[in-house]
């Protein structure tokens, strides 16, 4: 990645300013706003309270994206749902990012803005269209009075306007179309008419990101610009006592050594001498709150836990108090490590702090709240504080947390410093392996009955584990009788008619912090529940496919497991040393089935071969980009499936720093995948989580197949070479 120095002005800003004949900017309202909510310094909404459109006069459509783009596609998708309703040519197309403000950019399913939950296009699906469309009303209704014809006479395709033999660009008509009223109610197009909803259309970041113009918070590098780090403590929980600097102050290049509320940072001329100088650090810990428990022995008290009452979640009938003639009771216990995301590039942020103001560039998840959380650390009133959005590298939900964590040590770290001068704040990757804020770590304990025909008659689901939000500021209305419902997502409602259904979750307390994890609960939930239901299959001699099929209800889940089984071929044998694994979850509203190929790979772990997968996940707007979220979701899955966990030693710390120990999927294990997408007219649904769930119970079931294997514990090298030494 290559560094730029200030002024810092995006691309399609240079394009706009060296247009020099305006611009036409559209503003609408979607939803009643609380109120408009503005930094305090100029901007370039001349309508308000909504802007997501700039027109220039050289005919440029700038979309301004709301959501962070780290990867999935988001920018693309937003600017491919303008596009549409305005009829303009892909060529044209450039991207801007939002500032921070909740009045004119908030995720309308969270309320601020925010990615989560897979809901970027969701939530942008008729409020981007008619962006796109309000456009094209304004510019309609500028054509027909300047060639004095009627609106219905004139037409616009690939970004020209046209009537009769009369005909036009965008950017011809941007003056007239600022003078004229922006319609609030303008119809959308059915899908039968779209042209580029649903076709494969070119990222507009790939230029950029493969140039390396496209700008990560990494790469900002301002004039007189300074670089922290902090020294965290080796426990979860532990706090500084005490520490002695003078060694990391010799070093030349160091300005500055300071305690914060979460560790003692360093400040230097470079990030290599601050570097050093954090390791030149002598401090005393505080251990007194800290988690000293292993791994093993926070598994054990999941474990406890999960034999205790605790919350009922899902009765749906009673498990049968004797088993009938012929019937039989399996039982499994399984474990789930925590997991850190490890994105490619750890957190960081870049802040100046001078004359009451505050601008940070960050690649933020959580725009206004991440940005009024470095503010509020420096005393900075939120209406005084701008983010320049950032392209961010990976997230897999590291970004977003839901105290705001990092910014609120990255605003302590600003406020340390003292000085007009810029800070860069980053995170190792070190730092972010043993940092926390990983996957919760879980125990699900299951228990089912099946009578002598194969029905299922009871099925006792009891599980504990860490809860995201408890004790955070978004515990207040996440938690519903004692816990939150993303620690047994897709549990609660596997989409299959168990008997005698039960769940019930009790809540493991530490400070080690936890967070989403691409997919959160349903990365371990769909493991257990699809895991265990083929070793019920199995038992009663069911096939896999078909066993599934019978206890689904809803059309769209059959549809996805048919179509996946034909795209396996299913039913056709296979040698002896490859067998097919098959697992089914819904998650963020999306179906997916995946089937995966597998055999033993010559360090004894399985090797997968191909894996295809059928997933519908609604109106497809960009289908190249769902392939690429399956394809990535599904390397990612297997990565951590193979090798990821995070352990805590005896004494609590943790044994993994990087990735020499914190192994991710190599380029040569990527399986070969194929992706079918599932023609549908519902609206978008999420679609850069759902790909992961399914992928490690279809490997467990294939190599449960080929081996005889149980794996309980994930990753497979533990469990497998466990038993293998066994």
């Amino acid at each position: 990645m290559t560094e730029h120095s200030e002024p810092i002005v995006p691309e399609t800003t240079r394009r706009q300013m060296l247009a020099g004949a305006g611009a036409l900017v559209f503003s609408f309202l979607v939803m009643p706003p609380a109120r408009a909510v503005t930094s305090g310094r100029a901007r370039s909404h001349p309508f308000q309270p909504n802007a997501f459109l700039k027109i220039g006069a050289d005919s440029s459509v700038t979309v301004i994206v709301k959501h962070v783009e780290f990867g999935q596609g988001a920018a693309t998708g937003l600017a491919t749902l303008i596009a549409e309703e305005l009829d303009a040519d892909w060529s044209q197309l450039r991207i801007e990012f939002a500032h921070n403000d909740d009045g004119l950019y908030k995720n309308l399913r969270m309320g601020t803005m925010a990615v989560g939950g897979s809901t970027s296009m969701a939530n942008s699906w008729t409020q981007m269209r008619t962006a796109g469309a309000t456009a094209r009303a304004v510019l309609v209704a500028a054509a027909a009075k300047r060639w004095r014809v009627p609106e219905q006479s004139i037409s616009v395709s690939k970004g020209r306007i046209a009537s009769g033999c009369k005909s036009t660009s965008f950017g011809e008509l941007v003056a007239d179309a600022a003078k004229l009223p922006v319609p609030t109610d303008v119809p959308l197009k059915a899908p039968n008419r779209f042209t580029l909803i649903g076709t494969r259309l070119p990222k507009l970041d790939s230029a950029a990101k493969s140039d390396g113009t496209a700008m990560f918070t990494v790469d900002v590098k301002l004039p007189g610009m300074v670089y922290a780090l902090v020294a965290h403590p080796p426990k979860f929980g532990a706090v500084p006592a005490g520490f002695d600097g003078s060694a990391a102050m010799a070093i030349p290049g160091v300005r500055k050594v300071a305690a914060v509320k979460s560790g003692v940072a360093v400040f230097a001329d470079s990030f290599p001498t601050a570097l050093k100088a954090r390791s030149a650090l002598q401090i005393r810990w505080d251990d007194s709150k800290a988690e000293t428990r292993s791994t093993t022995e926070l598994f054990a008290e999941a474990a406890r836990l999960a034999d205790e009452p605790g919350f009922t979640v899902v009765e749906n009938g009673a498990y049968p108090a004797a088993l009938p003639e012929g019937a039989r009771e399996i039982e499994a216990i399984y474990y789930l490590p925590h997991l850190a995301h490890a994105p490619m590039e750890t957190l960081d942020a870049v802040m100046r702090a001078r004359d009451g103001k505050l601008d940070v560039w960050l690649g933020s998840q959580f725009q206004v709240k991440e940005t009024a959380a470095i503010a509020g650390e420096l005393g900075i009133a939120e209406k005084d504080a701008l983010l320049h959005q950032c392209y961010a590298g990976g997230s897999f939900g590291r970004r977003a947390t839901p105290g705001n964590e990092f910014d609120i040590e990255a605003g302590q770290v600003c406020r340390a410093w003292g000085g007009p001068e810029p800070v860069k704040f980053l995170w190792t990757r070190e730092d972010d392996i043993r940092g926390g804020f990983y996957r919760p770590v879980m125990v699900h304990k299951l228990r089912a009955a099946i009578a002598a025909d194969g029905q299922i008659i009871g099925w006792d689901h009891r599980a504990a584990g860490q809860s995201i939000v408890i004790g955070t500021p978004l515990g207040g209305g996440a938690v519903k009788r004692g816990f939150d419902k993303m620690m047994i997502e897709g549990a609660d409602e596997p989409g299959y008619r168990l008997n005698g259904h039960r769940l019930s979750i009790g809540v493991l307390e530490s400070p080690i912090p936890v967070n989403w994890w691409r997919s959160v609960g349903h990365s371990h939930t769909a493991y257990v529940v699809e895991a265990f239901l083929d070793r019920l299959f199995a038992a009663s001699g069911v096939d896999p496919v078909a066993g599934r099929l019978a206890l689904l209800e809803d059309q769209r889940a059959l549809a996805v497991v048919h179509r996946v089984a034909e795209m396996a071929d299913w039913q056709r044998p296979r040698t002896a040393e490859r067998t097919l694994g098959v697992a089914y979850a819904k998650s963020f509203g999306s179906y997916v089935a995946q089937i995966v190929e597998v055999s033993r790979g010559s360090d004894g772990l399985p090797r997968v071969h191909k894996v295809w997968a059928a997933v519908d996940c609604g109106i497809a707007i960009n289908p190249d980009i769902i392939r690429a979220q399956i394809e990535g979701g599904i390397g990612f899955a297997l990565g951590h499936a193979l090798y990821g966990e995070i352990t805590l030693g005896q004494g609590g710390e943790v044994e993994q720093s990087n990735f020499h120990d914190y192994r991710s999927l190599r380029i040569g294990e990527m399986p070969e995948v194929d992706v079918a997408i599932i023609p549908s007219d519902a609206d978008p649904t999420g679609i850069g989580e759902p790909g992961v769930p399914p992928l490690a119970p279809a490997v467990a079931n294939a190599w449960r197949k080929l081996t005889g294997e149980v794996v309980e514990r994930l990753p497979f090298t533990r469990s497998i070479r466990s038993a293998s030494q066994a």
